[in-house]
């Protein structure tokens, strides 16, 4: 009998060892299957940096080391504490895969999450406890709570409390300070030297007014920085919070100097806007300036998933209004992107006679003027309800990026019919826009590029500006896109100036999604082996620095 019941026992163990191993053969198996290295193309990130001083070399080894500091910061924003998360992860693909996304979720599939412990990514990532709900934090009485630089907490009596940046990540934080203090000592520059002094004390005190306006000062320097909390797309829950990132710069002079003209010609453009004038009456500040450069090194926000390829920056609204933004053209990122994604998804879905007009030149100002158009239209409601990025709330991002690439058409336009403009053939920014549309899209309608991607196609869709031939390809109709873009622009500023948040909510969930179609298109450029976007081998020894 004690023989019979020992085999039973040894039979069901065997048995549940057994489902227990295809329990984890099958949880390995989705795990793969939910990610995808081809998603990506290594891009190695450098440029020349012969003509750099030994000095300025010197100061390149400090700045790429407080721009690394920003991977930290930003994992403990998005997903937690890096090594800790990545070291549990034994497949070094799936390891590779999550680094570049910065954690467990997709930010290129919509935030699905690629290993199988994991479920859905928390709206406000790390920002805000995960329990909290949106009532309970918008009946809490806190001056600081909608603050860019505070992550919401909970105390020891489990009330809700804010905490700001600077004591969050203290250790981090004042590593960085320092060596910008020290890259400030090796700077030759007298601007560099002083935006690198005050960023290192905005850094530690999260008061970073007077760094970005020094920085807006900044004419003549080579090397730049551009670090610290700023932009707020990974707060999904109201988009209040900003997130770590930075970037490490080159000047590209001669590319700059081509741009330079063009920031005139900017407060005449936003007396044109296509809109009523309350909604254009600010004037934003004037000391626009336009440059490009190739990017030496990415760090936290910047570096997840989607690569940024241009920025326009400061985004503090009183920056903007006394003095202006920089939009900077990230030339080397730019060109891999348009070589390896935008060029062969034009062979897949643009008509074979409009292939001719996918141009980098095209791609290239299309997306300066997308970086120029975010310090123009309208910043504060005209109803008293305060800047449009709180009105908005976590829909304010999807509707600027809409804002941004829509506006950036019309200057391009506006700027050719003045004589102005006349680096490209105005068709090949419009079939180049509509290539990168698709490009665009494939970031997920989940980002706030993707929605914003999604109601600019679907209203063209909607006024006949492309049409999708029978071949599966896509024709752009010039003249139809020029007024359907003019009527966009104008819809989109107005939202902004009411600050109409139950407007832009039911827009976006009504057209900020990827429809069957063009799923349909999407998946035939996935089947093509088109990477999404692009990762990088990068480093100071990338660029020649031991």
């Amino acid at each position: 009998m004690f023989k019979y019941s020992l085999l039973i026992v040894l039979s069901f163990a065997l048995v549940f060892t057994s489902c227990e191993n295809v329990k984890k053969e099958k949880a390995k198996k989705t795990e793969k299957e939910a990610y995808n290295m081809k998603k990506y193309a290594e891009f190695t990130l450098t440029a020349d940096i012969s003509h750099l001083s030994d000095n300025q070399k010197q100061m390149l080894k400090k700045l790429f080391e407080a721009a690394d500091i920003m991977n930290n910061i930003f994992w403990l924003e998005n997903a937690g504490e890096k090594n800790e998360f990545l070291s549990s992860i034994e497949d070094p693909q799936l390891r590779r895969y999550a680094d570049i996304n910065y954690g467990p979720w997709d930010e290129l599939n919509n935030l699905a999450p690629f290993i199988e412990s994991y479920g859905p990514k928390p709206a406000g990532a790390m920002f805000y406890p995960s329990d909290m709900t949106k009532e309970e934090f918008e009946s809490w009485e806190n001056p600081d709570k909608t603050s860019l630089y505070t992550m919401v907490k909970r105390d020891e009596n489990g009330k809700l409390m804010t905490v700001w940046y600077h004591e969050a990540f203290k250790p981090y934080v004042e590593k960085a300070s320092v060596l910008l203090l020290e890259a400030a000592e090796l700077a030759e520059d007298p601007g560099f030297k002083k935006y690198l002094t005050l960023r290192a004390h905005a850094l530690i005190t999260d008061d970073y007014f007077e760094s970005d306006m020094a920085w807006l000062d900044m004419k003549n320097n080579l090397v730049d920085i551009v670090i610290g909390p700023i932009e707020n797309y990974t707060d999904g829950l109201f988009g209040y919070k900003a997130a770590h990132e930075g970037y490490v710069l080159l000047k590209d002079v001669e590319w700059s100097d081509k741009l330079s003209k063009y920031a005139a010609f900017l407060p005449q453009l936003q007396t044109q806007l296509p809109v009523e004038q309350a909604y254009k009456a600010e004037t934003p500040g004037l000391d626009v300036d336009l440059n490009a450069y190739d990017v030496l090194f990415y760090a936290g926000d910047c570096n997840m998933a989607g690569k940024t390829i241009a920025i326009n920056l400061p985004n503090d609204e009183r920056v903007q209004l006394e003095k202006g933004t920089r939009k900077l053209q990230l030339k080397n990122a730019m060109q891999a992107k348009f070589d390896k994604i935008l060029v062969p998804i034009a062979d897949v879905l643009i008509a074979p006679d409009q292939r001719q007009y996918v141009t980098f030149d095209a791609f290239f100002s299309n997306t300066m003027f997308h970086e120029v158009a975010h310090g123009m239209g309208i910043k504060n409601t005209i109803n008293g309800k305060g800047p449009a990025r709180k009105a908005l709330k976590e829909k304010y991002s999807a509707i600027e990026e809409g804002k941004a690439d829509i506006l950036g058409l019309f200057l391009v336009t506006k700027l050719n019919e003045m004589g102005e403009f006349t680096e490209t053939n105005l068709m090949d920014n419009y079939v180049t826009f509509m290539a990168g549309i698709f490009r665009s899209v494939r970031f997920g309608a989940s980002s706030a590029h993707g929605m914003a991607n999604m109601i600019r196609f679907n209203y063209f869709l909607e006024k006949g500006a492309f049409v999708r031939n029978a071949d599966g390809t896509y024709s752009t109709d010039m003249e139809k896109m020029k007024v359907a873009s003019a009527e966009l622009t104008e819809k989109i500023l107005k939202l902004q100036g009411d600050g109409d948040y139950e407007a832009a909510k039911a827009w976006i969930e009504k057209d900020g999604i990827i429809k069957d179609q063009l799923k349909a298109d999407l998946a035939r450029v996935n089947e093509a082996g088109i990477p999404v976007d692009i990762y990088f081998n990068q480093g100071p020894e990338v660029v020649g620095l031991k």
